[in-house]
């Protein structure tokens, strides 16, 4: 199913006593590529008192694929205070890392969790969001009188022709997005009246 992911990668800064807290957000696909991202920003901010983070690496509510720490903060106060405002969200394959200097001032573990929360929060109201969309592989197999036809339906549905092969039927190559599976399927053996169909790649 399609769901909300980060359409690029953002930053907000907000001072808490002294205390600056620089939130990165951006989009990650998989464990992999979080961790990458965490530590592309802790490589920007190596002198930083901490480097907290929180990242759902999949679909929105996919616990395997969650991750957070505190990074030296008081247990509790800031990894799971920003993964509890990503899940609330509801936003998929994203990565947030807050970026503290210490100020001088303790804000006490109450205080910790109102600056960490808060700062995710301004950085998702920020954020611009894509819809995440899953593509699947398949041929169009036609007989070669109705080439023409079909492609002329694949061109109204958007859907671009890759590699055509012909052997016994005309194969047109496609990729298509996953809510036009279905109505694809229905359009082509309208159009061939079921001599032609769909042949969905293994997975799709």
């Amino acid at each position: 199913m399609p769901y909300p992911v980060p359409a690029r990668t953002i930053r907000v800064e907000q001072e808490i006593k002294r205390s600056r807290f620089i939130t990165t957000i951006g989009r990650v696909e998989d464990k992999a590529q979080a961790l990458a991202f965490i530590e592309d920003v802790r490589t920007e901010f190596p002198d930083a008192s901490h480097n907290c983070w929180a990242y759902v690496a999949g679909p929105p509510g996919n616990t395997p694929d969650i991750g957070m720490s505190d990074d030296g903060e008081p247990r509790g106060t800031a990894g799971r205070p920003m993964l509890n405002v990503l899940q609330l969200k509801d936003i998929g394959e994203i990565s947030a890392v807050v970026t503290r200097y210490f100020g001088g001032t303790k804000l006490g573990a109450g205080g910790l969790v109102r600056a960490y929360s808060g700062s995710v929060q301004q950085g998702v109201d920020a954020l611009p969001l894509t819809e995440r969309v899953d593509y699947f592989e398949g041929r169009v197999l036609v007989p070669y009188a109705m080439e023409n036809t079909i492609r002329h339906l694949l061109e109204t549905m958007d859907l671009a022709v890759g590699e055509v092969t012909y052997s016994e039927n005309v194969a047109l190559h496609i990729k298509a997005p996953e809510p036009d599976k279905a109505p694809l399927e229905q359009a082509v053996r309208d159009q061939t009246m079921g001599v032609g169909r769909v042949a969905w790649e293994s997975g799709g």
